[in-house]
């Protein structure tokens, strides 16, 4: 919850992109060298200062600002996010701003977008509170998710 309020992304899809990218598991390795439970790379770690991957807070802090930047980059666009994040940015540019035609890459974005369900996202940044007495929310304010760390592997949960 503090990376997704820092940040300003929704915590449902921080949990999605976790699940698919590691299982939960901070000490994951893929094949690629991706790491930690964002499954961050070394170029992308250090691009956005996590020193640590394999420290689930610096992991995840990592892996969310990198979110953000691609949020931001493709105007909320979770498809083309999640395509970023799995497959690289420079190729989704590359692809005319559409989800690259690699099979993994659309299995990721096809598999977080069934459990997210949202194809754009509309939370932004925090700014300063502004009084909205006259404006009901959108949507109600998901609860907050607790992580709690047991033999070293994050739970998530809004209990």
């Amino acid at each position: 919850m503090e990376m997704a309020t820092k940040y300003g992304v929704d915590p449902k899809l921080i949990v999605e992109v976790i699940r698919q990218e590691s299982g939960f598991n901070p000490y994951a390795v893929s094949t690629a060298g991706a790491k930690g439970l964002m499954q961050l790379i070394d170029g992308t770690a250090a691009r956005m200062g996590t020193r640590n991957v394999f420290d689930a807070r610096q992991n995840i802090e990592g892996g969310v600002k990198y979110l953000r930047l691609l949020l931001d980059m493709f105007n909320g666009d979770v498809s083309l996010a999640l395509a970023g994040y799995n497959a690289g940015e420079h190729r989704v540019i590359r692809n005319g701003y559409q989800v690259p035609n690699i099979a993994e890459t659309k299995h990721y974005v096809k598999a977080i977008l069934a459990r997210y369900g949202r194809p754009s996202h509309h939370t932004t940044k925090p700014a300063s509170p502004k009084p909205t007495a006259t404006t009901p929310p959108d949507e109600p304010t998901p609860e907050p998710l607790r992580v709690i760390i047991r033999d070293g592997v994050p739970l998530l949960t809004n209990r």
